[in-house]
């Protein structure tokens, strides 16, 4: 939603002071322009791009509008799904978890939180993690050593559909130059006619240029951000899981691994103490005796 508010303040701001500056709105409206700087820029995405990374993109788009990817109950439901999960290693080792892990839509641990069980990366993440804890037999250095790797891969590959929006951004500025260039041309060609025409012709380049920039910095550019901002955020719930595995690898009990899995969340999005136990009390009351 707050793209959308960004958005409409840059509109009408920008289009707010060039009316109080005597400025004329139809003036602006050059389709042709829009045309080279719009239709360009597209192209040049598609072609620097795979169709995978442009599927995300406008995945991610559409994403923006619809709100976080995580909320607050959705962190109570993986702590609960962790502590769950570490309840079953305490009562029997790390091999009790493997029908869990190896098929999680049948296991009624996973089961127990549909709305994490469609996140289908998360929960992959999670049950090779687990996989690994229980035929790896490694220890918590080695494997956090595995799981930054990992990390870093999917940060990587989650970064690009905003990275290329973000380098379409910078080329805007550039395809307007083109537009004015253009404009220019045709503005030269028209030498020797009517004045008012020519002027015409040099107000509709320079709009060119002011499109250009306008839409890399006050549109595309910061919506590339945005992604960007939300790929960072999204990816909390995976650091989360990394902290909770490795404190249970450790040693700590199941309460106090969830509880520095807690800390990793920012304060906008993580749950108290309170919710928590809450959460926890209410499963066992709903369990069957």
């Amino acid at each position: 939603m707050l793209v959308l508010v960004g958005s409409l303040v840059v509109l009408s701001c920008v289009l707010g002071g060039y009316l109080l500056a005597h400025g004329h709105i139809l003036a602006l409206w050059q389709p042709c322009e829009l045309m080279i700087i719009g239709g360009g820029s597209i192209g040049a995405f598609l072609s620097a791009n795979p169709s995978k990374i442009v599927k995300e993109a406008l995945r991610s788009i559409v994403a923006l509008f619809k709100g976080p990817k995580y909320r607050k109950q959705d962190y109570v439901d993986l702590l609960a799904l962790l502590y769950d999960l570490f309840g079953v290693i305490r009562k029997q080792g790390l091999l009790g978890l493997e029908s869990h892990i190896e098929d999680p839509q049948a296991s009624p641990v996973f089961s127990a939180y549909p709305r994490l069980v469609k996140e289908h990366d998360l929960i992959e993440f999670i049950t090779d993690c687990l996989r690994l804890m229980v035929g790896g037999n490694m220890n918590p250095h080695e494997l956090e050593q595995l799981l930054e790797v990992e990390l870093e891969t999917h940060q990587h590959e989650a970064e690009a559909p905003a990275l290329a929006v973000l380098k379409m951004a910078d080329a805007l500025p550039g395809f307007g130059i083109v537009a004015a260039v253009l404009g220019i041309v045709t503005t030269m060609s028209q030498l020797g006619g009517d004045t008012s025409q020519i002027g015409e012709h040099i107000a509709g380049a320079l709009v060119g240029t002011f499109l250009g920039i306008l839409l890399c910095y006050g549109f595309v550019g910061p919506l590339g951000a945005a992604m960007e901002s939300r790929v960072h955020e999204d990816g909390r719930a995976f650091e989360c899981v990394k902290v909770a595995l490795l404190a249970s690898l450790r040693g700590y009990n199941p309460k106090v691994s969830v509880e520095f899995a807690r800390k990793t969340l920012s304060p906008q999005t993580r749950p108290n103490f309170q919710d928590f136990e809450e959460h926890l009390k209410g499963a066992r009351a709903g369990a069957p005796a």
